[in-house]
């Protein structure tokens, strides 16, 4: 069993992991956690005794199996209940993410199974985001930044690297969505804005906006 700070830590190492192919540095942790690179170093070691992770002197911290399918069961638990949120009591896709925060430290495996037969198995959280099977597996996609695309190019919006609740009710406002098909029909040279056609409209968002925005190619 672990604390709630140590399951923190455990995602936060996950997330990281999944962006880099190296070994996490802990101010790489630290950054992520928004803490002091010393209590990174004191929780590592906990971890490492724990089996959860491995840390190499200037190679940096790696989740081992152990970790890796721990880490998973976290993140499965954290976007079942965003699933439940909005489907069950009406919460908008930028409302959940705290509470889900709160909710994903139960320990009961019984009422998480139970949740995800009461959602009919979903593989996806309400921003796009994978849902780890009991096993620890992940369904994957292939997915493209919407900054990638070229002028012409469309595709559907699948998901959301920024989960923030501002960037969220930003892409409310910009009637962006999961399942929306976007086309590039202008992108600027000069800052790599772009505008694009939603809805039947057209919108101009700015390139971070777009680095923000995952879509999958027709």
């Amino acid at each position: 069993m672990f604390s709630q700070t140590e399951e923190n830590y455990i995602k936060a190492i996950y997330h990281l992991d999944s962006i880099s192919s190296k070994g996490i540095s802990t101010n790489a942790i630290a950054k992520k956690l928004d803490t002091k690179a010393s209590s990174v170093t004191d929780m590592i070691k906990k971890l490492s005794e724990k089996k959860v992770v491995i840390y190499k002197k200037y190679q940096g911290v790696t989740l081992t199996d152990f970790g890796k399918k721990t880490a998973a069961n976290i993140i499965r638990k954290h976007r079942l209940w965003e699933v439940f949120l909005v489907e069950k009591l009406n919460f908008s896709w930028d409302e959940v993410h705290e509470v889900a925060e709160q909710l994903e430290h139960i320990k009961s495996p019984k009422l998480i199974n139970e949740l995800d037969a009461l959602l009919d198995y979903p593989k996806r959280d309400p921003h796009g985001d994978p849902i780890p099977d009991k096993d620890g597996n992940l369904q994957t996609i292939e997915k493209s930044l919407l900054s990638s695309l070229q002028k012409g190019e469309t595709g559907i919006c699948v998901g959301v690297d920024d989960s923030s609740s501002k960037f969220l009710k930003f892409l409310d406002k910009q009637g962006i969505a999961l399942g929306k098909e976007i086309e590039i029909i202008e992108k600027e040279p000069f800052d790599e804005s772009l505008q694009i056609k939603i809805n039947g409209q057209a919108i101009t968002i700015s390139n971070k906006v777009a680095n923000n925005i995952y879509i999958q190619k027709h």
